[in-house]
């Protein structure tokens, strides 16, 4: 494997690549600030995997209380949802946003964003606002707007089509919350309850049979979905919207979107945007 790249895209924006890790970031503010914050974060990064890799076995446990920094933050993103199954991994793509973001978003910054595979960090002064594109309907993406009044920082995206193995169904379910860690991890959650258990249609297979070394253990994937009725898709929504609800009153997550084709369910203030609309 070689080591961790850092460079500038032809737009501008920063990409970050490290074996499994692929970011893009970008700031917007006092340009020392920027150079600074850019300095610090391909710093950070630089570290980011080894010492991930240092704690997997931890990190892949339920209930395993890491001692690295981002570890920790993906340990607290997820122990709210237990007793559920969930493990730290469930919130590393979000912790490892936030972690870089923290580096980028230096004083002078007005705004700035980490997305790390979907999995998104902001930093949003008062007055400015950010839209961001999420995997959701077949065609084109969809975008959401987050604003500096808002609560959110944290944009994160799951389902059982996406780069994650997941028990549930959904296309994608897309949650804005406080951090980028805890939306990442409540997404996780919602998509593995979008599902339907005993529909001929769905085909699962043991996460270990997909990746060896998988957290999920024996537990049953989603690696295929046909056949499903419209009352199927409103019935399966519907079981992921009951934990987004639940999430939401505890306030874990601000707002969440379950995509599962052809419907789509918002839970909370989120103004979807379809590509290509104003």
């Amino acid at each position: 494997m070689t080591g961790p790249v850092a460079r500038r895209l032809p737009d501008g924006r920063l990409h970050l690549h490290h074996g499994p890790i692929d970011i893009i970031a970008q700031s917007w503010g006092d340009s020392g600030a920027q150079a600074e914050g850019e300095r610090r974060a391909i710093l950070r990064f630089g570290s980011v995997l080894a010492e991930l890799a240092s704690e997997l076995p931890i990190l892949r446990r339920e209930g395993g209380r890491p001692m690295g920094q981002i570890g920790r933050v993906m340990a607290a993103a997820t122990a709210p949802f237990a007793p559920e199954f969930i493990t730290p991994m469930a919130a590393v793509a979000g912790a490892v946003a936030q972690t870089i973001l923290a580096e980028l978003a230096q004083p002078g910054i007005r705004r700035a964003y980490v997305n790390n595979g979907g999995d998104i960090a902001l930093h949003l002064l008062p007055g400015e606002q950010m839209t961001c594109a999420i995997a959701a309907r077949e065609g084109a993406p969809d975008r959401v707007t987050v604003r500096g009044e808002d609560r959110p920082r944290g944009i994160a995206t799951s389902g059982w089509r996406g780069r994650s193995w997941s028990l549930g169904i959904a296309d994608s379910v897309t949650v804005l919350a406080e951090t980028a860690a805890g939306a990442d991890a409540a997404a996780t959650m919602i998509a593995n309850a979008v599902t339907l258990p005993d529909h001929p249609g769905i085909t699962r297979r043991p996460a270990q049979d997909m990746q060896a070394d998988s957290d999920l253990g024996q537990r049953l994937v989603t690696v295929g979905v046909s056949g499903l009725q419209e009352t199927d898709v409103l019935t399966a929504i519907a079981a992921g919207a009951v934990v987004a609800e639940r999430a939401r009153a505890r306030g874990l997550v601000e707002s969440a979107a379950i995509f599962l084709h052809p419907h789509v369910r918002v839970i909370g203030p989120m103004a979807l945007q379809e590509a290509g609309s104003d």
